[in-house]
């Protein structure tokens, strides 16, 4: 048996995945995936997902150069999450931040926690 038997994917044929930096634990970011982009994120050890914003399949750093190497894949208990550990290289998030989850609630609003490693000028310089 498969394990995508396993998995759990909604009505739009879609799986969460949380993504892990491998060596710290930290959750870098967050995504969806569809059967096609898992299968191909096990076949080439690079994270691809599914944008439901922009209706279509992407890999992570394909315009960045900020790509992901997987080092695990496991799914929880009930089949219905991933949870991916990968090897990020540069930052994980758009706007250059390590890890998405950069901003923490406090006193009703909210604190930077983390250095921005680059803007996002920087690192979607447009392409001559």
């Amino acid at each position: 048996m498969s394990f995508y038997d396993q998995l759990k994917f909604d009505a739009n044929g879609l799986i969460p995945a949380i993504i892990q930096e491998y060596k710290t634990k930290r959750v870098v970011m967050f995504a969806w995936m569809n059967r096609a982009s898992l299968e191909k994120t096990v076949a080439t050890g690079r994270t691809h997902f599914w944008s439901r914003s922009r209706q279509k399949f992407w890999m992570k750093g394909e315009e960045s150069g900020h790509t992901q190497t997987v080092k695990d894949i496991a799914f929880d208990c009930d089949g219905d999450v991933l949870l991916i550990q990968v090897e990020q290289a540069g930052a994980a998030c758009h706007e250059g931040y390590q890890s998405c989850f950069f901003r923490s609630v406090e006193n009703g609003g909210f604190k930077i926690t983390e250095p921005q490693l680059q803007t996002p000028e920087e690192i979607y310089k447009k392409k001559k």
